[in-house]
């Protein structure tokens, strides 16, 4: 089954963690079809190199720089989409990041980093998407990646608090597809989970 992106032509996408990696490799793709994304992502100077790459694409790509880890910066990023962009259609919360550390004798303040992006950054920007998917009547589409460490610990060492974070992740998702079918939302949600690499192969 051949699955089209026509019915999100000229509609507004928003991809967390875009500079690199998967979150650029989702923005380039969603360009390409023809959406309006948002790349969200602390490393400006990366998306605006992926903003020359994509200048003849038939969508369009607006770099703006978000730290997922400040609520003030998520906020902001939501305002400026909204308000000159256009209604949010998708959100893809692909922001992330990983210890390299242990659990045991790990750094309350590398802790606080991962639970701020992988689980209060991915919570922000969910509300916001939500809140403004409802105020425009829209039937949009949000996906979390995770990863398998959300589900099951692989023998991969120094990963800390991270499955702890993905295990969230897993649990939220569900969450919010109760929370969605209980006020009768046609937005779907969506978890795809990733394998994880050896920590050295991550950091």
């Amino acid at each position: 089954m051949v699955l089209s992106m026509e019915r999100w032509k000229g509609k507004v996408a928003i991809v967390t963690g875009a500079s690199s990696g998967i979150g650029a490799a989702i923005v380039k793709k969603l360009v390409e079809e023809g959406m309006l994304v948002i790349g969200l992502a602390r490393r400006l100077d990366r998306m605006k190199e992926l903003e020359q790459q994509l200048h003849s694409s038939q969508g369009k790509f607006y770099p703006y720089e978000c730290d997922m880890s400040i609520e003030a910066d998520i906020l902001s990023s939501f305002k400026y989409v909204t308000e000159n962009i256009g209604p949010i259609h998708v959100l893809i919360n692909n922001a992330g990041c990983i210890s390299g550390s242990t659990l045991a004798e790990g750094d309350t303040t590398e802790w606080q980093k991962l639970l701020n992006v992988n689980v209060l950054g991915l919570c922000i920007a969910t509300r916001e998407a939500v809140k403004d998917m409802k105020k425009n009547n829209i039937d949009g589409h949000i996906i979390h990646m995770n990863s398998i460490a959300g589900h099951t610990l692989t023998d991969v060492g120094g990963i800390s608090i991270y499955p702890a974070t993905k295990h969230a992740v897993t649990a939220m998702t569900e969450t919010l597809r109760q929370e969605f079918n209980k006020m009768k939302l046609k937005i779907k949600i969506t978890v795809l989970e990733l394998t994880i690499k050896p920590v050295n192969e991550l950091l």
